[in-house]
Parts: C-alpha cells; structure tokens; sequence
C-alpha cells in the first residue's frame, strides 16, 4: 500500500517545480528546493488544512493549545 500523502506531494512537487526548471549545479538545485520549500511552508495556502499555510496552521494551533 502506498501512502497518500507522500504520493501526493511528491506528484506536486515534480509537477510545479522539478519538471520546470534546469539545474546547473548540485549546489543550485539544493538553494533553489530550500526556497520552493520555504514558499510552500510559508505562503501557500493548504486544502487539507483549511487552506492556509502551515506556518499559521501550527501558530494557530498553538494558541488554541495555550488557551485550553
């Protein structure tokens, strides 16, 4: 059985990113993931959370943890 939602970011990751752009380097392709990366944690909302980013999903949860 494969897991979903590895199969799913995996299929969206080579779609959005690996599939459009040429690396020249190694080093280039490691900067240029870390940035895709930080855009996808940081700026794009999420369906399977409510649509928000991650960041604020785990900044929203914490709060709700605090106040119970």
């Amino acid at each position: 059985m494969q897991n979903g939602f590895v199969e799913r970011f995996n299929g969206r990751f080579r779609d959005e990113f690996l599939n459009e752009t040429l690396f020249s380097s190694l080093t280039e392709a490691r900067e240029q993931i870390r940035a895709w990366q930080h855009d996808d944690n940081h700026h794009r909302p999420h369906s399977g959370i409510g649509n928000i980013s991650p960041v604020e999903f785990v900044a929203r949860k914490g709060l709700a943890m605090r106040a119970a």
